[in-house]
């Protein structure tokens, strides 16, 4: 009823690992951006991650990594991280550099806001 998604570990404890409102359905393939975003979390040069599905036309969704920089890397960087980590399904598409995400009055990211300034920056109709 929450929307949470959980998984549990060895010891039977759970561990939240996203939302289900936020997962991308590329293809069939489940896509829980939680596990991406940590993964590109990892290059010292991201202060920022946020991962979201932005429409196509073959797979519905495609993968996207809105990301806040603290120094300089490049969109195949990004896609190199994830894929020696990842599925190949898993890899995003587009990557998309920003200044800062879109906030709620209560300080969360605005997570709709975000995926229609994604859409429209990567031309998508």
């Amino acid at each position: 009823h929450s929307g949470d998604l959980l998984m549990r570990d060895e010891r039977g404890c759970f561990v939240a690992t996203g939302r289900l409102k936020e997962m991308i359905i590329r293809g069939g393939e489940n896509i829980y951006p939680k596990e991406i975003e940590e993964f590109i979390y990892t290059h010292p040069a991201v202060k920022d991650v946020q991962v979201i599905g932005v429409p196509d036309r073959h797979y519905t969704e495609e993968v996207c990594a809105c990301i806040v920089k603290r120094e300089d890397i490049t969109e195949s960087e990004v896609q190199e991280l994830v894929r020696r980590r990842a599925a190949a399904f898993k890899v995003p598409r587009y990557v998309l550099f920003m200044d800062s995400f879109p906030l709620l009055p209560n300080g969360k990211i605005d997570w709709k806001t975000l995926q229609k300034t994604a859409i429209e920056r990567l031309s998508i109709h």
